[in-house]
């Protein structure tokens, strides 16, 4: 079976705690941004490592395994999490260095079949999804004054500032690391 497509809107939660894993961005002082990103991506490197991993073995190998046939595994996670780091890094960049930039369509789960994320090396992931989030975390302890109310848009027309920005993606990998079972309700 494979995975199917997620097509929610995750905009909302800019506005209201995510009821699956917690996260509620609208709390988190925007100069936080980069040590908390910092943090989860060190989370990250523990799962890749087969470190932290719940219900199961915690072994290199078990980062691969599904917990079922249409979820992703951790490993799958963690190269979406080292992307999704990648594609922000350059939307920041993006709203730093023009006027009110659209954002290019990125598909992720094109991006997880055409990267074969299920056959990377999860210690080769984790570096890079370290180093992925360094880059991001710096990029946004760059940002000052005025620089955090710059704006941009996704295609389907989502508006963002650096700061709304900065507390979206960060949503992310930490609701992952719900998804595979680091983080509990």
């Amino acid at each position: 079976m494979t995975i199917i497509p997620d097509r929610k809107n995750w905009t909302w939660v800019l506005e209201r705690a995510c009821p699956e894993c917690g996260f509620a961005a609208q709390s988190i002082p925007r100069e936080q941004i980069p040590a908390r990103l910092r943090a989860c991506a060190d989370q990250w490197r523990l799962v890749l490592s087969g470190v932290v991993m719940t219900g199961g073995a915690a072994t290199a190998e078990a980062v691969r395994q599904r917990p079922r046939p249409d979820v992703w595994s951790p490993l799958e996670y963690g190269c979406h999490v080292r992307d999704v780091c990648r594609r922000f890094s350059d939307r920041l960049a993006q709203l730093l260095a023009e006027e009110a930039p659209v954002f290019a369509d990125w598909d992720q789960d094109a991006a997880a079949v055409a990267g074969r994320y299920a056959e990377q090396e999860p210690a080769r992931v984790a570096a890079e999804l370290v180093a992925a989030a360094a880059r991001l975390a710096d990029g946004f302890e760059a940002v000052t004054g005025e620089q955090w109310r710059r704006t941009g848009s996704r295609s389907d027309g989502a508006q963002f500032t650096v700061e709304s920005l900065g507390r979206y993606f960060l949503h992310d990998p930490v609701h992952h690391l719900h998804d595979v079972g680091v983080l509990r309700r």
